[in-house]
């Protein structure tokens, strides 16, 4: 997947933007893999997952912090990203 761009508002009102390096949907709920890496350098890995309800317009993102969900879906992009050129350190 090409990298494409995501920006969130941060609650003190600080525009972040992340890099998306994946996107899938567990058990209906849609996950992208973010990093705050814009160039081929060595950057953070978040997972966030998509909160909105089927009918909003935009997507709204949370990070994932349960532990459960947090693994289970960095195996699922473990998986996706392994034949890309990315490797992934928890």
């Amino acid at each position: 997947m090409e990298n494409n761009r995501i920006s969130f508002l941060s609650e003190d009102g600080e525009n972040i933007e992340f890099s998306i390096i994946e996107e899938t949907k567990i058990n209906g709920i849609s996950y992208i893999l973010v990093t705050d890496s814009f160039e081929d350098e060595n950057g953070e890995c978040y997972i966030m997952k998509d909160i909105s309800n089927s009918e909003a317009k935009d997507a709204e993102y949370i990070f994932v912090e349960d532990e459960e969900e947090l693994n289970s879906a960095f195996e699922i992009f473990e998986k996706m990203t392994n034949d890309d050129d990315i490797d992934i350190v928890r």
